[in-house]
């Protein structure tokens, strides 16, 4: 159903070939949301550090806390993405990443040059998204036989990353890093390629992807960052 005739549908033309003005009001409301569900991660994340609340979750109750709560709201955000409730619930999932991300970026805060590095992760991320942005404009070739690639290749990356959890290796948590921005960093010019070609009609699960691919390029790259460039004191 067209938007025009539902306020709370946030698809167009759901089955359909998408005419062009429609895929580009589809990107230009998923910018605009991206945009606006970094302020409640900002938010989050100061709280976060402000009042050493994730302080204690680590190891295996912390990845319990943030898969829980994760897969909670992306499950609650994919019941409501075409309701009214579909934005409240997205930006309550980017509050509570950002409030997850937090004990992340108070250890790098520790750094005598912690804020210039967490700077440095977000204009890196920024430069990231700019270039994935330019190459899905200029790209022509169909893009969606990525799809299955990359998924399998985010699920092994979890799955390591679950793992490095519990064995702590700062070797692994690198290599993990540096392959997290690559698949992710991929999976932003697949999923901007998805709108951009009419694959995806939905802003707020197009939002809800490009957040997830912004969120762990910045997060690996502020790892990188910390273990690399971190000057102690």
């Amino acid at each position: 159903m067209n938007d025009r005739v539902n306020t709370f549908d946030t698809s167009v033309g759901q089955g359909q070939a998408l005419p062009q003005t429609d895929r580009q009001r589809v990107l230009r409301n998923t910018y605009w949301l991206l945009a606006l569900s970094l302020l409640p991660t900002v938010l989050g994340a100061w709280l976060g550090v402000a009042t050493g609340i994730t302080r204690s979750l680590s190891g295996g109750m912390g990845l319990i806390v943030f898969l829980g709560g994760a897969f909670g709201f992306m499950f609650a955000i994919e019941k409501t993405k075409n309701s009214a409730a579909g934005v409240p619930v997205l930006l309550g999932f980017t509050f509570f990443m950002g409030l997850m991300l937090s004990r992340m970026i108070a250890m790098v805060l520790g750094f005598k040059n912690g804020p210039e590095l967490v700077m440095t992760a977000f204009g890196g991320t920024a430069g990231v998204f700019f270039v994935m942005a330019s190459l899905a404009t200029v790209i022509k070739r169909d893009l969606s036989g990525m799809g299955k690639w990359l998924f399998v290749g985010a699920i092994v990356l979890m799955f390591g990353a679950i793992i490095n959890i519990f064995v702590g290796s700062s070797a692994g948590m690198m290599a993990i890093s540096v392959a997290a921005i690559g698949i992710f960093s991929a999976y932003m010019l697949y999923d901007l390629k998805q709108i951009m070609d009419g694959g995806e009609t939905n802003y707020i699960s197009a939002t809800l992807a490009l957040y997830l691919d912004m969120f762990n390029v910045f997060q690996s790259l502020l790892a990188l960052l910390g273990i690399f460039g971190g000057e102690r004191d």
